[in-house]
């Protein structure tokens, strides 16, 4: 006997609310992935709930962003380039001033430029 459709949703929407408050959290601590937990709370808002999924979808703020990862289009060149300085902004701000164990610096240094690498890599997609 499996779990009830009711609980599976309501586990969903529990879950995406937490990859969508840790994303949250992401925009000002570096170190966690933004765009990967965003995507995390799009696809269990999916499974959870249809209205929650859409406002994440329908988002004036991320909306057009998740669609457009998600769909292969890529990302806008401007918002390539807004992730890259903040990226790499808080990053460094974080490793020469906060964090004293160099080996912790030199793996924010490489987070950095595996995250720079995959933005990089996406294709760019023009204004609507």
């Amino acid at each position: 006997m499996g779990v009830p459709d009711g609980v599976k949703r309501t586990l969903f929407v529990l879950a995406g609310t937490l990859f969508l408050a840790i994303g949250f959290v992401g925009i000002i601590i570096p170190v966690l992935p933004t765009t990967p937990l965003l995507l995390l709370a799009a696809a269990c808002y999916l499974r959870g709930s249809e209205r929650l999924h859409r406002w994440m979808v329908e988002n004036r703020i991320f909306g057009e962003f998740i669609m457009n990862y998600t769909e292969g289009r890529g990302i806008k060149p401007r918002q390539k380039a807004v992730t890259l300085v903040f990226l790499w902004m808080t990053i460094s701000l974080s490793a020469l001033y906060l964090i004293e164990n160099l080996l912790v610096r030199i793996l924010l240094f490489l987070i950095a430029t595996a995250v720079s690498v995959h933005v990089l890599a996406l294709p760019s997609v023009r204004s609507r």
